[in-house]
């Protein structure tokens, strides 16, 4: 496996530990090893994303027998548990299940939020301040340059026909 292999997800620095592929004729998602070589139509996915990775609707998600997880079970299900903030499998809760080398191990390249965040039981949100009336905060109109230059050429008499004004 390359160091150098990271995870496909967009902004995930983490190394990737498995390969998503999809298999269309059987409508299955199947996660595996992490080939030598990086393969065209495969996407590699670090231990996070690996253990939330859904399948899409009407599909099976398979994981290859050939995944050696048996030797990190407990460590990815203390991944498991720092990502989702709660015990997972009937743990008791509020126990102290992960700790931040066994999180590096597994290619979590900052665990110390993760831990925070699974200790404290909450992932808090930013306060975003009262929601503004167009029900789309993260949209802004953005002014069409073209149409303001056309304008602007229009009222200065510079239109397509000529270079200005002319006397008659």
């Amino acid at each position: 496996m390359s160091e150098n292999r990271r995870c496909c997800r967009p902004g995930c620095p983490n190394r990737a530990v498995a390969t998503l592929t999809y298999v269309y004729a059987d409508s299955t998602a199947v996660i595996g090893p992490l080939p030598a070589v990086q393969e065209p139509h495969a996407w590699d996915l670090c231990a996070v994303h690996a253990l939330r990775i859904t399948a899409p609707r009407g599909w099976d998600l398979v994981r290859h027998p050939d995944l050696d997880t048996s030797a990190e079970d407990s460590d990815l299900t203390a991944l498991l548990d720092a990502v989702t903030g709660g015990p997972v499998g009937g743990r008791r809760a509020g126990a102290a299940l992960v700790d931040a080398d066994r999180l590096r191990r597994l290619g979590v390249s900052d665990p110390e939020p993760a831990l925070d965040r699974a200790l404290a039981g909450s992932d808090p949100l930013p306060d975003l301040g009262p929601p503004t009336g167009s029900g789309r905060p993260h949209l802004r109109v953005v002014p069409d340059v073209s149409a303001a230059r056309e304008h602007e050429a229009d009222r200065h008499g510079g239109g397509a026909g000529g270079s200005g004004p002319t006397a008659r």
